[in-house]
């Protein structure tokens, strides 16, 4: 189930249980999860994309190995707002998605995610090397503790 806003996704999860956010790059997906309680995400993971079978069979063994109860997608708005083919791409991944698992699924806007995480490693002085390796798991964690405190606004646990 692909859900319209925040409202809806924080109003069908159970009420403990991680999120997992991804940042869904051409050649990666960066895995990040919270905390059971949601308030906290840290970066897992990353995931070299293949093709959608096998990418999405990665993602969905590490979800349920990890006891996730909801998907949240970074969505790559173009800085004015608009939609562009990589967002059609992420919405094609997220309904392709919806028919292998239960899971319910939100977009959240990821506009510069990747220059805050980028500008966090170089703060965190993380060579140029560390940084390409992690700079997509990093950016997955601010995408999804960006939707984190957006729901503990909400009304945070149910």
């Amino acid at each position: 189930m692909i859900c319209a806003d925040i409202q809806e996704f924080h109003a069908v999860l159970p009420p403990v249980g991680g999120i997992a956010g991804l940042d869904l790059g051409e050649k990666t997906i960066g895995v990040a999860i919270s905390d059971l309680r949601r308030s906290i995400a840290t970066p897992v993971t990353i995931i070299r994309r293949v093709k959608f079978t096998e990418d999405a069979a990665s993602l969905l063994t590490l979800l349920t190995a990890r006891g996730v109860v909801g998907i949240l997608l970074g969505l790559p708005l173009n800085m004015d707002g608009s939609e562009g083919p990589r967002v059609q791409s992420t919405r094609a991944f997220a309904r392709n998605l919806t028919r292998l698992t239960e899971l319910p699924i939100f977009f959240w806007d990821e506009r510069l995610s990747t220059v805050a995480a980028t500008r966090a490693l170089l703060e965190a002085d993380a060579s140029r090397k560390r940084r390409k390796e992690v700079i997509d798991q990093v950016a997955a964690s601010y995408i999804l503790q960006g939707a984190l405190d957006r729901m503990a606004h909400l009304g945070g646990l149910k």
